[in-house]
């Protein structure tokens, strides 16, 4: 005899287990979309708040704003091969600008010193310039004595030839009332020969005084020029 044992239905379970996915499912879709849709209007909302300040930042803005001002930046200095460095430090800076202050001061002070040597110089040549025209002046007050004492002693000569053509005896006469330094140059340019015998046929003590006189200048080296300018 055969028994026949029953077959569990297995079919209502597969649906409940489908149907209750299906649900899952159907909640977690659900749930993205309502995600999805507040995303999207937040973003409709930032949107629209980003316009209105674009909007708003635009009519602030004057049409033709001047333009900026560039913020200087410290140079960067070249190295020997020509590669930028890095720019130098407020230290270094302050060295460098005491550094070129100092030259600054050196460059005025050896101008100076040039303007005065220039000053010099030219002092100099001016003096120099003056001492030729004193060397000048001198040559030329040198040669009008010169010519002076070659008039006078020409007409002192003139007059010695004068007394020496004369008789002894006359040429005395005269002697007698000359004055002495007028004799003493008259009778020192005259020849010895000459002079000795107007001398004896002078008055003795005019004679006297004559020798006397021709002795001293003699002893001293000095020659009787006679008055001079006569």
């Amino acid at each position: 005899m055969n028994m026949h044992l029953p077959v569990p239905r297995l079919m209502p379970f597969t649906v409940l287990a489908l149907a209750a996915t299906f649900a899952m499912k159907t909640a977690d879709l659900a749930r993205h979309t309502a995600d999805v849709l507040r995303t999207a209007s937040a973003g409709s909302v930032v949107s629209a708040t980003a316009a209105s300040m674009v909007t708003e930042a635009r009519a602030a803005v004057p049409e033709k704003a001047p333009p900026a001002t560039p913020v200087p930046s410290t140079p960067a200095t070249v190295g020997p091969d020509g590669a930028d460095q890095a720019p130098i430090s407020s230290g270094e800076r302050a060295v460098l600008l005491d550094l070129r202050q100092r030259r600054q001061e050196l460059d005025a002070r050896d101008a100076a010193i040039a303007a005065r040597e220039s000053v010099l110089a030219a002092a100099e040549q001016k003096l120099a310039a003056r001492a030729d025209e004193l060397t000048v002046l001198q040559k030329k007050l040198q040669d009008l004595e010169d010519a002076h004492r070659q008039r006078e002693e020409a007409g002192w000569q003139g007059l010695v030839k004068l007394y020496e053509s004369m008789k002894p005896r006359d040429a005395a006469t005269i002697f007698n009332d000359l004055q002495m330094p007028v004799l003493l140059a008259l009778v020192d340019r005259m020849k010895e020969q000459k002079a000795a015998p107007i001398l004896a046929a002078m008055l003795p003590d005019k004679a006297r005084d004559v020798t006397a006189g021709l002795a001293k200048a003699r002893t001293h080296g000095e020659t009787p020029r006679g008055v001079q300018g006569g």
